[in-house]
């Protein structure tokens, strides 16, 4: 497995590694249809921000962004296919988006998580720093925030 710098022309694909990886976690179709415009990648978006796509067997099975706030850098994306997780491809992107965090000055790097993926991150060595909620279909959600120690090395 390797990792490339996306392209403008990769958006559908990594939009189709978003969609395959939100619907692995068993959320209903309505949902996955709210949430359409966030898990949609568009070429504008892959040219302004840092955005990397994990190949293996040559084909894309994953990918991460970052993006800036202000001082602050936060992880926009992470996505593995179903098909490549437990193959090392989260821990590679999420190692790698470290790498580029600090050689890009930054101290920390936030996350706002799945629930389904919070565990994956506190293995990487992420902490919890709260946690917002957001109400779908008549139902509260907790998102938690994360926070990764860039000095730490992943």
């Amino acid at each position: 497995m390797h990792l490339v710098q996306a392209k403008q022309d990769d958006a559908a694909a990594l939009t189709e590694i978003a969609f395959a990886a939100k619907r692995h976690w068993g959320y209903p179709e309505r949902w996955i249809e709210s949430w359409r415009d966030v898990l949609t990648v568009q070429p504008e978006f892959i040219a302004s921000h840092d955005t990397y796509a994990a190949i293996l067997g040559g084909r894309k099975v994953g990918f991460y962004a970052l993006g800036r706030k202000q001082d602050r850098l936060e992880l926009v994306h992470m996505w593995v296919l179903p098909d490549a997780m437990g193959q090392g491809v989260g821990r590679s992107l999420f190692t790698h988006a470290v790498e580029r965090a600090r050689a890009l000055g930054y101290q920390a790097l936030e996350i706002e998580s799945d629930p389904k993926a919070e565990g994956f991150y506190l293995r990487m060595g992420a902490y919890r720093v709260g946690a917002s909620i957001k109400e779908l279909d008549g139902q509260c959600r907790e998102l938690p925030s994360l926070m990764y120690d860039v000095s730490l090395g992943a």
